[in-house]
């Protein structure tokens, strides 16, 4: 099969995660690549958000690499699971899943947003793979821990996220119908914020994000729950744990989400990272500048051969 907008083929498969929950996974490139790079999706998104990156990728690695994507439980084509399994932790077992299924041979694990909590996440229940299976990582706009002190994570305790907990919790039928319809009719607006707000942290920084989420074809369901777990987010300890392999922490400088300096902790506790700042760009740095995120992974692809 191939995804809209790439040339390149890709190969489908499933995996089954230790619950039974069925995951979508696309493999491009040779099976016999020195190096296998896993990709992991943030909250709300697919394995689409990584296409144009995916193209741009393989010039900058200087050799061949085979790389691996597949969907969150509950995102893309990935099957829905019960609401109190939309975890951190859960979708660390899940990577964990996949990784077992159809890697073999060191690989790089590349994280965006959630993503990058799923490899955290994997690393600290996982922590005899890293250094042998795993010889390098990619934490892209994302956070171990503190998210509630900055960015999105200031939001989570609010009195409108809690209400749409709740709203999902008793009636999620209504609720994903209203958050469709309500996606449909404030495009235009989600359209015109940008050009509203002139320079970027002002105004209502976050409302393109949060119409982007609404125009979401994620379920509401998988939506509240993992919320409520990022709310939770500690997986400090896993960065002990990543200490000994090569790391890129990169994100953008307008990212409101997850803000630099967010990174910025990452990147200190992890003695072997190169911290990457890329200016103008924001939480969906991957998508904003995949030329600049793939000059740092191929940078990151390098490290990580040298060390084998």
């Amino acid at each position: 099969m191939t995804t809209t907008g790439s040339a390149r083929p890709l190969r489908g498969t499933t995996v089954h995660a230790d619950d039974g929950v069925p995951l979508a996974v696309l493999e491009v490139g040779p099976a016999t690549a020195p190096l296998t790079l896993v990709f992991v999706h943030g909250h709300c998104h697919d394995t689409g958000v990584w296409t144009t990156l995916r193209d741009a990728l393989p010039p900058t690695t200087g050799s061949p690499v085979r790389m691996v994507f597949f969907d969150h439980r509950g995102h893309g084509r990935s099957g829905g699971a019960p609401a109190e399994t939309y975890t951190v932790d859960q979708v660390g077992r899940d990577l964990a899943a996949v990784l077992d299924a159809v890697t073999r041979g060191p690989v790089v694990l590349i994280g965006h947003s959630m993503g990058g909590m799923a490899i955290l996440s994997y690393a600290r229940q996982h922590p005899a793979d890293v250094g042998s299976r795993v010889v390098g990582v990619a934490l892209i706009a994302t956070a171990a821990d503190d998210l509630v002190r900055s960015g999105l994570g200031r939001y989570l305790h609010s009195p409108a996220v809690e209400l749409f907990r709740r709203a999902v919790s008793r009636a999620p039928r209504l609720t994903q119908r209203a958050v469709r319809f309500g996606g449909r009719t404030v495009l235009p607006l989600a359209r015109a914020v940008p050009r509203r707000a002139g320079k970027r942290g002002q105004g209502e920084w976050w409302l393109p994000g949060l119409l982007a989420l609404l125009r979401s074809d994620t379920s509401v369901v998988t939506m509240a729950g993992f919320l409520r777990s990022f709310a939770a987010l500690d997986e400090a300890a896993a960065l002990t744990v990543l200490a000994s392999v090569p790391a890129l922490v990169l994100c953008g400088s307008h990212d409101e989400w997850t803000p630099f300096e967010l990174s910025t902790g990452l990147a200190a506790r992890l003695p072997l990272a190169e911290l990457v700042r890329v200016d103008d760009a924001g939480h969906s740095v991957i998508v904003e500048r995949p030329a600049e995120v793939a000059t740092a992974l191929g940078r990151l692809c390098t490290a990580a051969l040298e060390l084998l």
